[in-house]
């Protein structure tokens, strides 16, 4: 994303809903980077959520992390 990241809108809201929640994290490291949340369940089950940030600062919806948690099945031993 490099400097397009800069000039999107949502990024700087999601900058500033961070900074009026009091996100006080540290700003080191690389920044380019974006990141993701996978749910994976036991054995065959597979990837049972996959979130990837499309832009700095896009959160998953922990509602939608929660279900895919209770979907998991414990794997028979």
């Amino acid at each position: 994303m490099m400097m397009s990241g800069f000039f999107r809108v949502g990024v700087w809201q999601n900058f500033f809903r961070a900074w009026r929640s009091g996100y006080s994290g540290n700003l080191e490291g690389e920044g380019f980077t974006l990141g993701g949340v996978y749910v994976i369940g036991a054995g065959r089950q597979g990837v049972l959520l996959e979130h990837r940030e499309k832009e700095f600062g896009d959160k998953v919806s922990l509602p939608s992390v929660l279900e895919a948690a209770e979907k998991i099945k414990p794997q028979a031993s």
